[in-house]
């Protein structure tokens, strides 16, 4: 068999894109803190796939995950994919953060909130119709 090595850059420069095109349409259609949070959460991802580009295929789908609860936030109930909030996306990113030993990555709710997230913080929150997302991480 014959092996072919991964290009590194081209998968991060996708997720970068990704990150990018929806910080865009985020600057159109968010406003105050949801636009802060939006942007601050771009900034991990940058750096997160930045900083995993050489590293485990695990670690990369942990981020590549993490890129997709911000980009898509949608969760499937019956036929209606309803938008996540940002709060939402922040936990599963936070979650990555923590399991890749990053936890100085991690983003609090206000931009001068905590600088370390206890882990304690990041635990699933479930309502009353939560399903499984594919963005779950864990």
């Amino acid at each position: 068999m014959t092996s072919v090595p991964r290009d590194a850059p081209v998968g991060t420069d996708v997720l970068t894109r990704r990150v990018e095109t929806y910080l865009t349409l985020a600057r159109t259609g968010l406003r105050g803190a949801d636009l802060d949070l939006a942007e601050r959460l771009a900034d991990c991802l940058r750096t997160l796939v930045a900083a995993t580009a050489t590293a485990s295929a695990a670690d990369r789908a942990r981020v590549r995950a993490a890129v997709h609860a911000l980009v898509l936030r949608r969760e499937a109930h019956g036929r209606v994919l309803p938008r996540r909030s940002l709060a939402a996306a922040q936990q599963v990113i936070n979650q990555v953060v923590q399991q890749l030993g990053r936890p100085e990555l991690a983003v609090p709710s206000t931009p001068d909130g905590p600088d370390h997230i206890d882990s304690g913080d990041l635990a699933p929150r479930r309502s009353a119709h939560s399903v499984d997302s594919p963005c779950t991480v864990g």
